[in-house]
């Protein structure tokens, strides 16, 4: 079984202030023209995306500096409602640990990480954590939890979509468009089981 984990380009969610995705058919065959042909421009951080460690830090790794296998691998969906504190990070390791997924996991949940709980995942040493918002952290104050995270080389999945994965292991893949020297970018993330 396939889970699409992505939501649609251009009707994803906007983290507030960053321009949203916008198409513009630059060939029409209704128009006369040999095909169609469609010219798009949006940020590296609509919709589903990664955030490399570039992003808020300066001289960080950039997205295309970033290894596959971080993002293509075993991994653990974890449900969990509320802020995610350090004893809600301890948890979520541990049933990723039981379940022999511990180095990707992805949250399910209206979930807001703290700094506590980023500081465990950090210390865990995992590749890459995943959640449903647009960003990692309170949405208002996102500073503290990015450096926590990608300051210790851990990859952020923003904006996926858990709607159809229960609580579990998958198998991820969620490769980010390899743009040179960027800060993120947008992935088309699956879940397979």
């Amino acid at each position: 079984m396939i889970i699409d984990i992505s939501q649609e380009v251009f009707s994803c969610k906007v983290f507030p202030g960053d321009d949203a995705p916008k198409p513009d058919r630059a060939m029409s065959i209704q128009k006369g023209d040999i095909c169609n042909l469609t010219n798009f421009s949006m940020c590296a951080h609509n919709g589903t995306h990664a955030d490399a460690p570039f992003h808020f830090i300066d001289g960080g790794m950039t997205i295309d500096r970033i290894p596959l296998d971080v993002f293509v691998g075993e991994c653990y969906v974890a449900l969990h409602a509320g802020e995610v504190t350090r004893e809600a990070a301890l948890d979520i390791m541990g049933r990723a640990r039981a379940a022999g997924a511990d180095r990707r996991i992805l949250i399910k949940g209206d979930a807001v990480m703290t700094a506590q709980g980023a500081q465990v995942f950090a210390q865990a040493g995992i590749l890459l954590i995943g959640n449903e918002s647009q960003t990692f952290g309170p949405p208002d104050a996102p500073k503290q939890v990015h450096e926590i995270l990608l300051g210790a080389q851990v990859v952020l999945l923003e904006g996926i979509v858990l709607a159809q994965a229960d609580e579990g292991k998958y198998f991820l893949n969620a490769a980010p468009l390899n743009l040179g020297g960027c800060d993120g970018a947008p992935c088309r993330a699956i879940l397979i089981r």
